[in-house]
């Protein structure tokens, strides 16, 4: 029957990630020689070994090294829990109800959605690594600030139109600051796709850069919920999420990962939000 081998996968997909996740821990051999396939496992497996590849390549690690890929390699079993035990709950509810085709199809849905999540999980462990590793060269040119905030922000259009959100620009389009312009354009996506998820249908995104004496200010500041000032602290942290929207699409990376790429730079983030008034975040990229 469909089902029961759909049951099978899932079964074998969460023995083989346990496996994967013991074998990171460990430095145990990932294998996926027999996994080159369109099943569950199979979409998923090279990315772990990928991950796997990224930290071999720091073979000498200093203690702190070791234990920040011990609590990477902790999140990451934490965060796959969830996607895996909703998988099965959806196979459970479809075996045992007698359900019509469009029922069916919503099961099947929402278990393609869960599947994409994991993928999506896995995808920002790789980034991930290579930041907390090192792998990833900064490589910085005084190039256009207009251009990487362009690519941003065409990027998160589709979401904000969703939304019916307006989003606002205002950079001089001779505007040049040395950065990576590549992963500057992810940190900055970042930032705008928290502003679009934290901010009502209808509200207001605007994006700003100016040079000042020392540094180039890029802004992103939205009409949202705000940040209360004792969660400020938290905002930056992996997989940290405000309680309010575990609902939403996300695992609660791109603020940490904004401010991992910024940092990388010699730049820094600072927000300034409170409770209910929206939020700012400000990068800050040195002219030097």
């Amino acid at each position: 029957m469909r089902l029961g081998r759909k049951k099978k996968e899932i079964d074998q997909f969460s023995e083989k990630l346990e496996q994967a996740l013991d074998a990171l821990a460990t430095g145990a051999e990932i294998s996926v020689e027999e996994e080159m396939d369109d099943s569950l496992w199979g979409k998923i497996s090279v990315r772990f070994k990928r991950l796997q590849e990224i930290w071999s390549e720091k073979e000498e690690e200093s203690k702190k090294d070791k234990q920040q890929m011990k609590e990477l390699i902790s999140d990451i079993s934490h965060q796959t829990k969830t996607p895996i035990a909703n998988l099965k709950v959806y196979l459970e509810l479809l075996q045992a109800g007698d359900w019509d085709e469009k029922e069916t199809a919503e099961f099947l849905n929402r278990m393609e959605q869960q599947t994409k999540k994991l993928d999506f999980l896995i995808q920002s462990m790789v980034k991930m690594s290579r930041l907390e590793t090192g792998i990833i060269e900064i490589r910085k040119k005084d190039v256009s600030v207009y251009d990487t905030l362009y690519r941003a922000v065409s990027a998160i259009v589709p979401r904000a139109g969703k939304k019916q959100m307006e989003i606002y620009v205002d950079c001089e389009e001779d505007l040049t600051v040395s950065h990576d312009s590549k992963w500057t354009e992810e940190a900055v996506f970042n930032l705008l796709e928290n502003a679009v998820k934290y901010t009502d249908a209808g509200g207001k995104i605007w994006i700003s850069a100016k040079k000042e004496e020392f540094f180039t200010r890029i802004s992103v500041k939205d009409t949202g919920k705000g940040i209360a000032k004792e969660r400020q602290a938290e905002i930056f942290q992996r997989f940290y999420r405000e309680p309010e929207v575990h609902d939403e699409e996300g695992i609660g990376v791109g603020l940490y990962l904004a401010r991992e790429i910024i940092s990388m730079q010699e730049g820094y983030i600072e927000v300034v939000s409170e409770a209910g008034a929206g939020a700012e975040f400000r990068i800050f990229l040195p002219n030097g």
